[in-house]
């Protein structure tokens, strides 16, 4: 079986967020989403924020990230992220408020770091995307 399946692990700052066994995992590239399968050549690349989702003994599941990296190799999956959510753990009235506040600062377009309010805004849609 172990030919069959991944290791993922998901690493933030603060914890180890995830580490799992999976068969076939779909994170979000920078330049798009990237399909992974056991046996699958070795990678690095850059993660923008979005969802992983993921397909274990239990069935599919999916975990936010704020970015990152994620590096194959070896049947190993590791995505090193600022943060990760798992979809159960997400306050979305939360969400829904930090991507009010993105949109109105970015309406605004004075006085404010853009690229913080657009990767607030990318973080906000991505939580509220697993609902």
């Amino acid at each position: 079986m172990a030919d069959k399946t991944l290791k993922l692990e998901v690493i933030t700052p603060e914890q180890i967020a995830l580490q799992d066994e999976s068969t076939s995992v779909i994170v979000p590239a920078v330049d798009g989403e990237l399909g992974i399968w056991p046996n699958h050549a070795a990678l690095l690349a850059g993660l923008k924020p979005g969802v992983i989702t993921y397909k274990t003994a239990k069935g599919t599941e999916k975990l936010v990230v704020a970015g990152g990296f994620i590096e194959v190799s070896n049947n190993v999956i590791s995505i090193i992220a600022p943060a990760a959510e798992k979809s159960t753990d997400i306050d979305f009235a939360r969400a829904e408020a930090a991507k009010k506040r993105a949109e109105e600062r970015l309406a605004k377009k004075e006085d404010i770091d853009i690229a913080r309010a657009q990767a607030a805004l990318a973080r906000a849609n991505a939580r509220l995307s697993v609902r």
